[in-house]
């Protein structure tokens, strides 16, 4: 039933093709879509709001987007406030909505797939504004972002990342967390 990529515990993204399993996918879509939302808005903010070109954001100005990831059964409504992306309630019908499985997701972010080549194939559609879909497309290619590694957001990266500062106070790993003392 469960995928070998899962089994193994390797990364989607070195396995060709995949699909979340319909039941996980039944599962996450009873999920509230406002947190995940919120969530995605913020990496948005995070990874790339300072780095959009001015005609970009006006173009984007109090637009309803969406993404929605079909095998998860989840879907990311927001919109660009004119300083930021903000989760937005579900919307009735976006401006730009833009659909693809996780697995896809996933490499397009890693760097590893080409939009072009993922909705030339059917895997990856827009619906609604296309002229924006491409706008935003043609934006996202120009800029000089990162590939995204999973391996960075594993809980030990991210207490890492904190400092000695902050695991003095109590937050971080300890040096000695796996020795016992009898």
């Amino acid at each position: 039933m469960w995928p070998d990529c899962l089994i193994a515990m390797k990364p989607l993204s070195q396995f060709p093709s995949f699909a979340l399993p319909s039941a996980l996918g039944s599962l996450l879509h009873r999920l509230p879509a406002y947190p995940g939302a919120m969530l995605l808005a913020s990496a948005l903010n995070l990874s790339l709001a300072r780095q959009l070109p001015a005609d970009v954001c006006d173009l984007l100005l109090h637009k309803k987007l969406r993404i929605h990831v079909r095998d998860a059964r989840l879907t990311f409504d927001f919109s660009w406030t004119g300083q930021r992306f903000a989760a937005s309630p579900q919307h009735e019908a976006p401006d730009l909505a833009i659909s693809a499985n996780a697995h896809d997701f996933m490499r397009l972010a890693q760097r590893q797939e080409d939009p072009d080549t993922l909705f030339f194939s059917r895997r990856l559609t827009m619906e609604g504004d296309t002229e924006l879909g491409l706008v935003v497309k043609n934006a996202l290619d120009a800029l000089e972002l990162p590939a995204f590694e999973p391996q960075q957001w594993s809980p030990r990266q991210l207490l890492a990342r904190l400092g000695p500062r902050k695991r003095m106070a109590g937050v971080g790993p300890r040096e000695n967390a796996g020795e016992r003392h009898d």
